[in-house]
């Protein structure tokens, strides 16, 4: 059985202009926090009680309809419909891989669009979601570098993304990872909220280690995550065992070094006790993939509580790297184990859809423009 590419009505479009953020100027519910909420109930001559209310009916539940909203007064019904909008974003192509994934591409209100991806696993289900449209960091074996970065995204387009998964699935999703398009520290603020949101008892309620941010290795957006308490799992992309190689493939550690950035991995480990980082490893053939390379990363990672996930690159047209192979990552992940590492090698979901962030609206833009 092949990958499926489903074309949906609204899919043939021509590309918009470029947009300027999606700010609360539109007063979209799914990116409001505490206190915007009760703001909303005092606007409405309401109680600020009702503001967990409306929190558990739009961000737990995923009501969007303000009349079926039947525990809220009718003022505050008839305010929110006159005066409050619920930013949804438009799936305007699906595609469906051989082991379960789907990725979806989604549009929001100004026409922009992102990519996410529900991964299922044993007993659960994973969503990538992006925090930007498209992405300036520049690592040289992604795809989604290649168009560089449009804008970042809102917490309540980040939000729609959640949303338009439940809508989408009948599994519920257990697992939220920030490591579609785009580099969540580079979008701090909203990122922020959007974490704060999902993980609120009161509102979506995902635990914080079921919420993993992954980064390129911002450093000092890493130690504002721990002076903000900023409560998530932590994922950086290191890619390499040196500065030399990790600077070839990412530009940023031209600007932040692996030792800055090994240096804040430790402090954020020192400061979260029992609280482990894991490391993404993406293995490309002669550059970084060798055990001289995984010798390297054992000393670089020393007195760091790390999981390593290794990650064979997943291949996309034009690019120059190739896949290892599978004697190399075996002998790769030997080697760390043997060093007492957690280990673990993580084959692309949905390689046979080119699954990779990127991919698909890459795909569906050259169809467009075959089709006028």
């Amino acid at each position: 059985m092949r990958a499926v590419f489903i074309p949906l009505p609204s899919m043939i479009i021509s590309e918009p202009p470029a947009a300027e953020p999606l700010t609360d100027t539109f007063r979209y519910i799914n990116g409001m926090d505490d206190v915007a909420l009760q703001q909303v109930c005092r606007d409405a001559g309401a109680k600020i009680s009702h503001a967990d209310t409306l929190k558990a009916y739009v961000f737990r539940h995923g009501v969007t309809d303000w009349q079926s909203m039947h525990e809220l007064p009718q003022t505050l019904k008839s305010h929110l419909q006159a005066h409050i909008s619920v930013l949804t974003a438009e799936v305007t192509a699906l595609q469906q891989s051989d082991d379960g994934t789907h990725k979806l591409l989604l549009k929001m209100p100004d026409g922009k669009e992102v990519e996410s991806v529900l991964i299922p696993g044993a007993g659960r289900l994973t969503q990538c979601i992006s925090t930007q449209i498209g992405c300036a960091i520049g690592c040289e074996f992604c795809l989604t570098a290649t168009a560089g970065l449009t804008r970042n995204l809102s917490c309540a387009e980040m939000i729609s993304e959640v949303m338009a998964a439940r809508q989408f699935t009948r599994s519920p999703v257990r697992n939220i990872v920030l490591m579609g398009m785009g580099e969540p520290l580079h979008n701090y603020d909203e990122v922020a909220k959007f974490i704060r949101l999902v993980t609120d008892p009161k509102g979506m309620a995902f635990s914080p280690r079921r919420v993993t941010l992954s980064t390129a290795g911002l450093v000092p957006q890493i130690y504002r995550m721990m002076e903000d308490g900023l409560d998530c799992s932590l994922a950086v992309s290191l890619n390499a065992s040196n500065d030399e190689t990790r600077s070839r493939i990412m530009p940023i550690n031209r600007k932040y070094s692996m030792h800055a950035l090994l240096e804040a991995l430790r402090a954020y480990v020192d400061k979260h006790g029992r609280k482990r980082v894991l490391i993404e490893y993406v293995m490309l053939a002669g550059v970084n993939d060798q055990t001289h390379h995984a010798k390297e990363l054992i000393q670089a990672l020393d007195g760091i509580a790390s999981t390593v996930n290794l990650l064979p690159f997943n291949a996309f047209p034009g690019s120059p790297w190739q896949r290892p192979s599978d004697a190399c990552v075996t002998a790769f992940r030997t080697e760390l184990s043997k060093a007492g590492f957690v280990a673990v090698v993580r084959e692309s979901r949905g390689r046979d859809i080119s699954a990779a962030c990127g991919q698909l609206k890459t795909e569906v833009i050259h169809r467009r423009k075959i089709t006028g």
